[in-house]
C-alpha cells in the first residue's frame, strides 16, 4: 500500500526531508539536469510567480512514509494548462502501480484547475529521430504508457528539430487533453509552445528558435499522432471528485448539545452545528475526522491553571438545568477570591449573560479537544481544517469567561502551532476577540489581527480600539480594526484586503481564522449587511494567503441563513487555497 499526497511548500520538516529526497532522486535519474534546476525546486514551491509556473510536488509514500516516487506538475494560469516537468519512481523502494497512481492524481489536479490538458515531453520512439538504438524501447514504452491515458505527440511541427545539431533524441511534445476531446486551437498550442520552450530552454537555445518552432504550428486544431500502442484500450476518465489531499479536515464537536441554555434571548444554541454541518457536507470539500483528546495542560498554557480548576469544580456542583449567573463583580478589591464558588464567578467573568451550568467545562473542553485535533490535522499536511465547535471561544481571557465563551480554543490552537513557527491569528467574527488579544498581547510570535464593530456600539465595548497594539515584545503585533455600524461586502472586502496585506508581512507558517457568521446580514447580534456572496469573496481572499490554515468556529446566530453563509464561506476558501488567480 502506498499514499499520494502533494507538498505546498517547506513548512513541515517531514515535507523538508522529502523534497531533499526528490532532489537526490532527480539528480541520479536525470543525469542531464541542470543542478540549478534541482536546486530551485524548493523555491518554486515557494515563490511561484517569480518562476512563471506554479510548481505542484506529489509525492507517493509508503506507509512507513518512505518515498517511492513523485510527480512535478507545472501549472499556467492564463491560459491554464499544465506541464508534466518529472515523473519517476524511486529505483530503490519502487512497486507496481506507482507511476499510474502518480498519472492519475496529476490528471485529477490538471482538471481541478480547469486546464486545458497535459503537456509533456517524451523521447522520440523513432528510428528515423532517435540515433540512440539503446533507447529506444523504453521511450517506446513511455510513450505507451501515456497513450493508455489518451496522451499522444503532436505532430506536423517543427518541435522535434533538436536544439543543438548533434542531439542524439530529440523529444516529442505530448498532449493529454484529459478525456475532454476537446480540440486544442492553433493560438493556445502557440502560446503553450512559446512558454514550455522559454521556461525549459530559454538560456540554450539559439537566435530565433523558438520563434521558428511556434510558427510551425499551422494546423487548427492541432493534429495528434494516430494511436500506436493502446489502439483499443478505453482511456481513463478524468473524475470529478476532489483528491483527499486537497479536502479540508473537519472536525465536529460532539458534545456541543449538552450545553442548552434555554433561558430566553440565549441565542448560542445546539441548532446551529447541524444547520452549518448539513450544508457543507453537501459541498464535497470536506472529509470528517475523528476527534483526538488533550490533556489539561493545553488549556493551562493559555488559561490561568486556577481559572480552569474552578470552572471544572463549580460546573460539576451544579445541579442539572439550573444555571448561574454571575451578579457580583470584585471591582474594589479583586486579590480577594470569595470562598462560595457560585458567587466567585463574578470574579472570573466579564459579563452577566454567559451562565455557568453543569455542562459548561464539558463541552468547552470539547470544544478546544476539536480545535487542537484540527490544528494537528494541519501539521500532519492538511492544507485546510475547521473545527466546527459551540460554545464558541473568543471572548474567552486568560482568567476570565464571557460572551458565551468559556476556554478560548482558537487560541489555545494558534499557541499549540506556533511551537512550529510563526502564527497569524485573523478574527473575522463581527464581535471583538477580547480574549485573543489579552491572551496573546505581549507577544512577538503570534500576530492577532481583528475586522469588528466599532467598541463604541458593539460588544465587548471595553477593547478592541486602533490603538491597542500590544505591549513590550508584542507591540505592533496586535491589530484591531474597528468598523462603522453600517457595512456592506464592497466596503468589507477593502478592509480585509488591508489586513490581509499585514499578515502577508508578518510571513506567518500559520493561519488561525476565528470565523463569526454574524458579520451577515440580519444576524442577531450584528449591523452589518453581508451577503452569502460576500462572505464567499471573504473566503477566497483568505484562501490567496495560500497557508496552511485553521478555522475555528466563533458566533453566527441567524439558524435560517449559516448553513447558506458557512457553505459559500469555504467553497471561496477552498478556491482561493487551491485556484490561485495569479
Amino acid at each position: 500500500m502506498f499514499n499520494i499526497r502533494r507538498i505546498y511548500d517547506l513548512t513541515l520538516d517531514r515535507d523538508r526531508e522529502t523534497v531533499t529526497q526528490v532532489q537526490a532522486i532527480l539528480r541520479e535519474q536525470f543525469v542531464y539536469i541542470d543542478e540549478e534546476d534541482v536546486l530551485n525546486l524548493p523555491r518554486e514551491l515557494h515563490d511561484p510567480v517569480r518562476f512563471r509556473f506554479r510548481s505542484i510536488l506529489f509525492v507517493a509514500e509508503s506507509g512507513r512514509r518512505r518515498l517511492i516516487g513523485f510527480a512535478v506538475l507545472m501549472h499556467s494560469i492564463d491560459p491554464s494548462f499544465c506541464y508534466l516537468d518529472f515523473i519517476s519512481a524511486n529505483p530503490k523502494n519502487s512497486r507496481g502501480g506507482v507511476g499510474s497512481a502518480l498519472y492519475q492524481r496529476v490528471r485529477q489536479e490538471a482538471g481541478q484547475l480547469k486546464s486545458v490538458g497535459i503537456f509533456m515531453e517524451c523521447l522520440s520512439d523513432d528510428p528515423a529521430l532517435c540515433r540512440e538504438r539503446a533507447i529506444l524501447r523504453q521511450n517506446a514504452a513511455r510513450l505507451k504508457f501515456y497513450e493508455r491515458f489518451g496522451a499522444r505527440p503532436i505532430v506536423n511541427t517543427a518541435y522535434e528539430t533538436p536544439i543543438v545539431a548533434d542531439d542524439p533524441c530529440p523529444p516529442y511534445l505530448v498532449f493529454d487533453d484529459l478525456g475532454l476531446k476537446k480540440p486544442l486551437g492553433r493560438t493556445t498550442a502557440r502560446t503553450v509552445v512559446r512558454a514550455i520552450l522559454e521556461r525549459r530552454y530559454g538560456k540554450s537555445c539559439p537566435p530565433g528558435y523558438i520563434d521558428r518552432v511556434v510558427a510551425s504550428i499551422r494546423d487548427n486544431p492541432v493534429r495528434l499522432r494516430e494511436p500506436r500502442y493502446a489502439v483499443d484500450e478505453q482511456v481513463p476518465p478524468v473524475t470529478g471528485e476532489r483528491p483527499e489531499d486537497s479536502l479540508i479536515a473537519l472536525v465536529v464537536t460532539d458534545l456541543h448539545n449538552i450545553h442548552h441554555v434555554h433561558d430566553r434571548g440565549y441565542v448560542e444554541s445546539p441548532a446551529r452545528i447541524p444547520s452549518i454541518q448539513n450544508a457543507i457536507e453537501k459541498t464535497g470539500l470536506f472529509r470528517q475526522i475523528p476527534i483526538r483528546h488533550y490533556s489539561d495542560k493545553y488549556l493551562k498554557a493559555v488559561h490561568d491553571p486556577k481559572f480552569v480548576t474552578y470552572l471544572n469544580r463549580v460546573c460539576a456542583n451544579i445541579e442539572p438545568k439550573e444555571s448561574i449567573y454571575p451578579y457580583v463583580f470584585p471591582l474594589r478589591n479583586a486579590a480577594r477570591e470569595p470562598v462560595d464558588l457560585p458567587v466567585r464567578a463574578g470574579y472570573y467573568c466579564i459579563d452577566t449573560f454567559t451562565p455557568l451550568n453543569r455542562t459548561a467545562y464539558q463541552s468547552a473542553k470539547r470544544a478546544v479537544d476539536c480545535a487542537l485535533t484540527a490544528a494537528d490535522a494541519v501539521l500532519e499536511g492538511r492544507r485546510l481544517a475547521y473545527a466546527l465547535v459551540r460554545p464558541p471561544g473568543h471572548h474567552a481571557e486568560r482568567r476570565a469567561f464571557g460572551g458565551f465563551c468559556y476556554f478560548n480554543s482558537a487560541a489555545i490552537a494558534a499557541n499549540h502551532l506556533s511551537r512550529r513557527g510563526r502564527v497569524a491569528v485573523l478574527d473575522i467574527d463581527y464581535h471583538h476577540g477580547n480574549g485573543t488579544q489579552m491572551i496573546f498581547y505581549g507577544r512577538k510570535d503570534v500576530l492577532t489581527v481583528s475586522l469588528h464593530g466599532h467598541p463604541r456600539f458593539a460588544y465587548p465595548y471595553f477593547s478592541g480600539f486602533e490603538d491597542e497594539r500590544g505591549e513590550g515584545e508584542g507591540q505592533g503585533f496586535n491589530i484591531n480594526m474597528p468598523l462603522p455600524q453600517s457595512l456592506d461586502g464592497a466596503a468589507y472586502h477593502e478592509h480585509l484586503r488591508r489586513a490581509l496585506r499585514r499578515i502577508l508581512r508578518f510571513d506567518p507558517l500559520y493561519l488561525v481564522v476565528a470565523l463569526g457568521l454574524d458579520t451577515a446580514k440580519a444576524d442577531p447580534t450584528g449591523t452589518w449587511s453581508l451577503l452569502a456572496r460576500d462572505l464567499e469573496t471573504n473566503g477566497r481572499l483568505i484562501g490567496g494567503l495560500r497557508r496552511p490554515t485553521l478555522v475555528v468556529q466563533e458566533g453566527g446566530y441567524r439558524i435560517r441563513s449559516l448553513g447558506m453563509n458557512a457553505s459559500r464561506f469555504f467553497r471561496g476558501l477552498w478556491d482561493g487555497a487551491f485556484n490561485p488567480r495569479d
